[in-house]
């Protein structure tokens, strides 16, 4: 029952790349979007390349009836990876390690494999990009689909904010479930700009498995240090 779920949430944690996006005002062009996806898809200015960040992660199965948490240390470093470092944990032992510390584990493993990041990028190779909307005066939002069927990659849309030309949240379904028992997952993930750096700062997910039913995962990131410069809480 847990290997299941593990399946699923791993593959949520490492489902998305980021990307920047355009102004709105370019929706009013007539090649307003070729200008916009050509916008989202340059590289970042100040792309994410080390970073220690405080996580919390939860996990609840059974209907809640069985849950668990961690607390860790996180390190993102050119040189040695991503490592993480738990520091407390409450609840289920086997959700703690079957799930929670498995996701950290399988972002790990993400983290050192180009062919992860290659088939996980928000990119014309991977993606469709589809119908984009206003949704208000600051919010853009894009739907993209799959050009195939693959456990980490979403069908979902992106949420822009238009004036800094940041994404700020990823929201879809998994277009190939991770296993038998896993009908679907459902993920959202979200961005935030912090020391002038765009990078995730939360993701939830929900799986529905067979025999135990509704399942949740949750994490959330609190920076202290992002390309080697201090963040002040």
């Amino acid at each position: 029952m847990v290997r299941r779920l593990t399946a699923a949430l791993a593959m949520a944690v490492i489902a998305f790349g980021s990307g920047a996006i355009g102004s709105a005002n370019v929706l009013q062009q007539p090649a307003g979007r070729i200008t916009l996806l050509d916008r989202f898809l340059a590289p970042d200015d100040q792309p994410l390349v080390s970073y220690r960040a405080f996580r919390h992660l939860t996990a609840s199965t059974r209907g809640g009836r069985m849950h668990a948490s961690i607390d860790a240390w996180t390190t993102l470093d050119p040189v040695r990876g991503f490592t993480f470092e738990v520091t407390s944990a409450e609840g289920s032992g086997l959700l703690q390690k079957k799930v929670l510390v498995a996701a950290l584990e399988a972002e790990q493993m993400a983290v050192q494999s180009t062919t992860n990041k290659t088939q996980s990028a928000l990119t014309p190779a991977n993606y469709e990009f589809l119908g984009i909307m206003p949704l208000d005066a600051h919010l853009v939002k894009v739907d993209v689909r799959p050009r195939r069927k693959h456990v980490m990659l979403v069908n979902g849309a992106l949420v822009i904010e238009s004036d800094s030309a940041d994404l700020i949240r990823v929201e879809g379904e998994l277009s190939q479930r991770p296993s038998f028992w896993t009908r679907r997952v459902h993920v959202v993930r979200e961005y935030d700009r912090v020391g002038g750096v765009h990078v995730p700062v939360s993701m939830k997910s929900t799986a529905d498995v067979l025999i135990v039913g509704s399942s949740s995962f949750s994490m959330t990131y609190r920076y202290s240090e992002i390309n080697g410069k201090a963040i002040s809480q």
